[in-house]
């Protein structure tokens, strides 16, 4: 990496020039795992002493980047997606328009009677089937989320025998011919539940983000899907889209 120049004149802080640029670096060159150069390396580099250089690096912590790991050094951390929530948002179709690479497999697929809640939210009976289907998402290989979908069995029998992956919106935007339009989605810092933190690759300790959604047809307004996904909250960064 090339030296970069320090202006003492800006006006602003030097630590915070440093922190600027070295973010940029993290950003453009280093994946997670990676450790960045020594505080020494760097301080010479910058020009500066290593009280400056590592409150350039305490910035670059605050903001999850990086983590100090004792005697070791500072380690570059998985970087957080941004991740918009709208009516119409779609998982596949908004990573992947930035360039991402995603994978969905699905965990489970059964067909279970409606509990209380999940009736309430398709306005259908309690205890009338509906097909759950438990989907792992990755994001350039990496786990992202898990997904509960519950989706009333009836008229919606061929999610039960042919949906074996990828996008279900789009899956059921092919097969059956509907758009499905978000209503409702309701954001909750949860611990991990059940064996999401083993698919997760994540400690159990550590929140996930839950997000309750309905789904709609879009051309008459009736439920179709109740949603629950639970995101690695050291992985994303919502957008709520009003």
């Amino acid at each position: 990496m090339s030296a970069h120049i320090i202006n003492r004149s800006s006006g602003e802080a030097v630590y915070s020039q440093i922190s600027r640029s070295l973010e940029q670096e993290v950003k453009a060159y280093y994946k997670a795992g990676d450790f960045l150069p020594s505080e020494q390396d760097l301080a010479d580099r910058f020009s500066v002493n290593r009280h400056t250089l590592r409150r350039a690096i305490d910035e670059l912590v605050s903001m999850g980047l990086v983590e100090r790991l004792h005697g070791k050094g500072s380690m570059v951390l998985d970087h957080s997606l941004d991740y918009s929530i709208g009516e119409n948002s779609r998982f596949t179709e908004s990573l992947e328009s930035r360039g991402k690479t995603t994978n969905s497999k699905v965990l489970r697929k059964l067909v279970v009677p409606a509990g209380d809640g999940v009736s309430r939210r398709l306005q259908i009976q309690e205890g009338a089937p509906v097909i759950w289907v438990e989907t792992l998402r990755k994001v350039d290989g990496v786990p992202f989320c898990i997904i509960s979908h519950f989706i009333p069995q009836k008229n919606f029998e061929v999610i039960e025998s042919d949906y074996n992956g990828g996008s279900l919106h789009k899956f059921i935007r092919d097969r059956l011919g509907l758009k499905l339009r978000r209503t409702e989605s309701l954001i909750t810092a949860v611990l991990p539940q059940g064996d999401d933190a083993l698919h997760l690759s994540m400690s159990q300790h550590m929140p996930v983000l839950r997000v309750k959604s309905q789904n709609v047809n879009a051309n008459n307004e009736l439920p179709v899907e109740y949603a629950i996904t639970r995101f690695r909250s050291d992985r994303i960064q919502l957008s709520i889209n009003l």
